[in-house]
């Protein structure tokens, strides 16, 4: 399954995810983007979200972006 995902880094309360459909949602997450954390805090996030483990969940487009398409294998 492919889903587009928007992460807010930097985000105070998160860590939290917003489903807008069911292939959108919208990530908060505490960790800030610098050396990788964002992204390996958002691949845990969604592992946790979907009941996958972090192998499962593969950032295809957009690592150096707010917006990424992740496939999660199930």
């Amino acid at each position: 399954m492919i889903v587009k995902v928007l992460v807010k880094p930097g985000f105070k309360k998160g860590p939290l995810v917003d489903a807008i459909s069911s292939d959108e949602i919208v990530v908060y997450l505490r960790e800030k983007p610098h050396d990788g954390e964002a992204n390996e805090a958002l691949v845990k996030m969604l592992a946790d979200y979907y009941g996958v483990a972090k192998s499962c969940i593969v950032i295809k487009k957009g690592q150096k972006s707010h917006q990424k398409l992740v496939e999660v294998i199930k």
